[in-house]
């Protein structure tokens, strides 16, 4: 079992950087960002951009893998973030993951009504702008140039040099719940990242509901030609209402039902002193010292620069006439 924990761009980079290198040199496997513009609660306090602050994290840490979590179309355009994303890959040297969602669960969030009512898009536009997002950023990262035309987002003649330093390309990590992004994240995942159902009532029913998603998402491989073997499965398990650092047996469930879930990673959140994820960074140490050596993960042998290549990549389907490249 691999462990990540997300570090929210909530802090000046003198109280952040503390943060990812200790997350490094604690052994967890993965470290990740929030890519928004403000999110909920803490939209009216201190917030920074995703990429300036992993491409931060990256020169102050040598093992740990970093990511987003997650980006989504909302105020990216795949174009510009590929070029991110190229940078992001060779400053970190091979350890950065892309994250991507649609978002389309959440209407009315900051990052869409910043840009005015116009820009609104339905769940179900969010959900096709999603997959032409993900479909173009694979593009992007893997061809030398791309033309491409969809509804949502174009392309003409975009470069790709140098390319990544992960082959063929980076990995995608895609967080999906509906069918439709399930079918996104069978096509072009390395990974499948769940927030597990809403609404539970307590930790054992949002399990239950994670692991009915679970299965779903088989089927959904199955019907992709995807060997269920092939693809990680991220439980994002702070969306339960169990925190998993509120005390290092909370943090211990959390491994034991995703386990029988048949998750390959968890994703926790650092503690907070108040509101989201509220905590003791006493616990973490805890985790950190006691848990995180005993899960199989880069915490049980020592700081290692493991070799990270993504698996093979299944190429586009294009059965909308779409140039590509």
């Amino acid at each position: 079992m691999r462990v990540g924990i997300v570090i929210l761009p909530e802090h000046r980079w003198w109280a952040a950087e503390p943060r990812w290198r200790a997350a490094d040199e604690y052994g967890f496997d993965h470290a990740w960002t929030y890519d928004h513009l403000g999110w909920r609660s803490l939209v009216d306090g201190p917030w920074f951009d995703a990429v300036p602050t992993l491409t931060a994290a990256a020169m102050v840490t040598e093992h740990i893998r970093l990511g987003t979590m997650v980006v989504s179309p909302h105020f990216r355009h795949p174009v510009p973030l590929a070029r991110q994303l190229l940078a992001l890959d060779d400053i970190s040297d091979g350890r950065f993951m892309l994250g991507l969602g649609s978002g389309a669960g959440s209407p009315g969030t900051y990052d869409r009504t910043v840009f005015g009512p116009a820009a609104e898009p339905t769940p179900r536009e969010a959900v096709e702008r999603f997959d032409e997002f993900t479909e173009l950023t694979h593009l992007l990262l893997t061809q030398q140039r791309t033309t491409y035309r969809g509804r949502h987002f174009q392309a003409v003649e975009a470069r790709n040099a140098p390319g990544c330093v992960q082959r063929p390309r980076l990995p995608f990590l895609v967080a999906a719940n509906g069918p439709r992004s399930m079918t996104t994240a069978a096509r072009f995942g390395q990974g499948w990242v769940t927030t597990g159902k809403p609404g539970a009532a307590d930790a054992d029913q949002w399990w239950a509901g994670t692991a009915e998603l679970g299965a779903r998402f088989d089927e959904v491989l199955a019907e992709q030609g995807r060997d269920p073997g092939t693809v990680d499965r991220y439980a994002f398990v702070d969306a339960s209402p169990l925190y998993s650092l509120s005390s290092t047996g909370a943090f211990q469930e959390h491994v034991g039902r995703a386990a029988e879930a048949g998750f390959t990673d968890l994703v926790v959140h650092w503690p907070r002193p108040d509101g989201p994820f509220t905590g003791r960074e006493t616990v973490l140490e805890e985790v950190a010292e006691e848990v995180l050596p005993l899960l199989g993960g880069r915490a049980s042998s020592g700081p290692v620069d493991d070799d990270h290549e993504p698996p093979v990549v299944f190429e586009a389907h294009d059965d909308r006439g779409r140039a590509q490249g």
